[in-house]
């Protein structure tokens, strides 16, 4: 996490940086002296937290967090207690009263390192996660019929028709590419293994060199799928 110090004092400065040296997860971006000297690091660098003095000459700590039209996590340092009402008021992640023992420090700053943590992972798109449906409904013959996707343990390719085979007896035939139903599944629990067949990696009893056997089936692997395949069992 980066950080900046703000405090008009030289000593308060330089405990809090020596505080931040000792926490892995902490870097120090900055020492400034004023909100002033902050506003230009906070131009230049992205800063994820801000410990800050309130009394200071000219700009308080807290007029300057209120002055921050996006403002990062902050904490305040400050030797006075009675701000801390309006500086939670203001969202602070913790209120220091100096003198600043270490483990209170390190105790505010792991708050606003979890906060920070679980905010880039509501932010972040989790690319391996699909929603995962339950069934389709496929056309057969002059019927919708609805299949379970849990149930369906592999299909193959029959020029413009396609052959779900499912746990039930008599496959499921209806006109369709592959590529087309490959989209329709989804690539949650389905991989396309040959250019006539998707199989369920759900039934998939065992592999063997360039095949695969999902009951008494022998399903090939083609060449050309074989390394996706490779990754998706893999993993």
């Amino acid at each position: 996490m980066k950080c900046i110090i703000i405090d008009d004092e030289p000593l308060a400065l330089e405990l809090l940086e020596d505080f931040i040296s000792k926490v892995p997860f902490l870097e120090c971006a900055g020492t400034c002296s004023s909100g002033f000297e902050a506003s230009i690091i906070l131009q230049e660098q992205k800063i994820d937290l801000i410990f800050t003095d309130i009394e200071m000459p000219n700009f308080s700590g807290i007029d300057f967090i209120k002055s921050l039209d996006v403002k990062p996590m902050f904490i305040f340092t400050t030797a006075y207690s009675h701000y801390a009402v309006e500086g939670f008021n203001l969202n602070a992640i913790d209120y220091l009263v100096k003198p600043i023992p270490f483990h209170r420090f390190l105790k505010a700053a792991t708050r606003a390192h979890n906060l920070l943590k679980l905010k880039i992972e509501e932010e972040t798109p989790n690319l391996n996660q699909e929603v995962i449906q339950e069934f389709i409904f496929v056309k057969s013959e002059y019927e919708n019929l609805k299949i379970n996707l849990c149930d369906i343990k592999y299909i193959e390719s029959l020029k413009d028709y396609i052959k779900i085979y499912t746990n039930k007896d008599k496959p499921i035939l209806t006109l369709s590419s592959l590529k087309s139903f490959e989209e329709k599944l989804g690539k949650v629990n389905f991989v396309r293994v040959h250019k006539s067949f998707i199989v369920s990696l759900k039934h998939i009893y065992s592999v063997q060199r360039n095949r695969i056997i999902i009951d008494d089936k022998w399903i090939p692997i083609g060449l050309n799928y074989k390394d996706d395949f490779i990754k998706k069992i893999d993993n």
